[in-house]
């Protein structure tokens, strides 16, 4: 038998003879009134003789344990913060203390008493009555050898958040984050809202959906891989500024940078440009900066990024001349973008469209080494059927790439409204997709009859809100920010 089967065998057997006592295993009468943030708070803005005479009824989860025969002092966490409590017999009596004694590191407890220093200085609960509110079977991972490995901490993140304060700083960092975009945007008129995760037609980007099937209806559906067609429908029906913080899902990898199911925003605004969304952007990401840090200044993996700006804007063409080597006389041939793609060690896998190989050399090549914000602009229309073409090149779009730290972060354009073209570029998706191109586009003719209503002109962007997560908490992978990433079977 192993130490920890050996530990849980011996948890049982407590926990019957505390059950044997009438002593309940998990109670939920205890009644809370601080948690320790407060209590801190507290201890900071009174006096002495205040601070000795308050009462606090507490919870929490035991961390760590050190017993002196009559008296204990014990680490105790709710999700505020840390507290010690000092737990002595002559305070809460021989019968009490006795059942303190069978308590474990894990277990939750209910604790009630006054704040002291000890001759140390340390800030501490004197318990006058301490109660078991839930009796943790299995131990927690030894404190300095314990949770480590990243796919246990992933499979068992219940653990990681109990273990890894840092982590529970992440996702808390994470919400607000979440929580500083939507008020950024809602105190500039876009109104929040919800549009299918089930959808018949997957479109808005060109990604591998997921299949399922709805039985009642006797049809098939895809997880959505963007909201993107659904807010634009909305735009067509008045709604002028939209935004939703959605999760999507795309049958690709998993990697360090992506994860199948993932979370962003998408917002459009009528009556703007792709110029106009870059300036909103540039703005709206340094609020949320430096609401979440308190700066606009921050470290990502060893390189310092300002977001104060004025940003970076570079041609698409001249990244890959600059950055890539990749000369404008090589766009159209595909042979020649093919030879150097194998020059350089970049593996092609979809070689059929000039313009697919033209982006992956640039994800490969130049966008690594783009780490202070940069809009990449100009991309071809072969590329890009959802978005506009630019009026002095009716080959390109007017279309933005945001890359921050070597990774895109976030895509936006002026929008098409023409149902013409619009139908045209569908077509050209479909014959792609008959060609074996499983991510191309699928035809949409209710999304077309839309726009034959009108739908003003119109600017819209999707942020990737792990990726954008990541930077700020300096993550090197998108597992680190995201609660549950996907996981192969546990022994694959």
């Amino acid at each position: 038998m192993d130490e920890t089967s050996e530990v849980i065998r011996q948890r049982r057997e407590k926990a019957r003879a505390l059950s044997d006592q009438n002593i309940e295993l998990y109670p939920n009468d205890f009644k809370v009134s601080h948690t320790i943030d407060a209590v801190w708070e507290f201890i900071r803005q009174r006096t002495g003789a205040e601070q000795g005479t308050a009462v606090f009824a507490m919870a929490g989860r035991i961390m760590a344990l050190r017993s002196f025969g009559k008296a204990t002092f014990i680490h105790f966490r709710d999700y505020t913060g840390q507290l010690q409590a000092y737990i002595k017999r002559d305070e809460i009596g021989k019968e009490q203390y006795a059942l303190f004694k069978q308590f474990d590191v894990g277990d939750f407890i209910g604790i009630t008493g006054n704040v002291f220093q000890t001759r140390t200085g340390e800030w501490t609960l004197l318990a006058k009555e301490i109660r078991l509110l839930c009796k943790a079977i299995r131990p927690l991972p030894e404190k300095f050898h314990g949770l480590r490995d990243p796919e246990k901490r992933y499979r068992q993140r219940y653990l990681d958040l109990v273990m890894n304060p840092n982590v529970r700083d992440i996702f808390i960092k994470r919400a607000r984050i979440i929580e500083a975009f939507r008020y950024f945007l809602s105190e500039r008129g876009f109104l929040e809202v919800e549009t299918p995760m089930m959808q018949p037609i997957p479109g808005g980007a060109e990604a591998t959906p997921f299949k399922t099937f709805h039985d009642a209806l006797g049809m098939e559906l895809f997880l959505r891989i963007a909201p993107e067609l659904y807010l634009k429908r909305l735009v067509i029906g008045g709604f002028d500024r939209v935004f939703e913080v959605n999760r999507s899902f795309r049958n690709e990898g998993i990697s360090t940078q992506h994860n199948p199911e993932f979370t962003m925003l998408e917002f459009y605004q009528a009556y703007a440009t792709y110029e106009d969304l870059m300036s909103l952007t540039e703005e709206m990401f340094r609020f949320v900066t430096k609401r979440v840090l308190g700066k606009t200044h921050f470290t990502y993996q060893g390189n310092t990024i300002d977001m104060s700006g004025p940003w970076r804007r570079l041609t698409l063409k001249d990244a890959l001349r600059e950055l890539g080597g990749i000369e404008p006389s090589m766009w159209n041939d595909r042979r020649c973008l093919l030879d150097l793609a194998r020059s350089k060690g970049v593996e092609i896998r979809k070689a059929r469209r000039v313009g697919k190989i033209l982006t992956k050399l640039f994800d490969v090549l130049v966008e690594p080494q783009l780490i202070e914000p940069t809009f990449v602009v100009g991309y071809p229309v072969e590329i890009s059927p959802l978005a506009r073409r630019s009026s002095s090149d009716p080959n390109m779009t007017e279309r933005f790439e945001l890359v921050i730290g070597g990774r895109e972060i976030a895509n936006g354009f002026s929008e098409l409204n023409d149902p013409v073209d619009q139908k045209s570029r569908f077509l050209d998706q479909v014959v792609n997709r008959e060609a074996g191109d499983q991510e191309a586009h699928y035809m949409d003719e209710d999304y077309v009859m839309a726009l034959e209503y009108g739908m003003p002109s119109t600017a819209g962007e999707g942020v990737g809100i792990d990726r954008f997560v990541k930077l700020l908490v300096d993550a090197a992978s998108i597992r680190e920010v995201i609660l549950f990433p996907q996981l192969r079977k546990a022994g694959h």
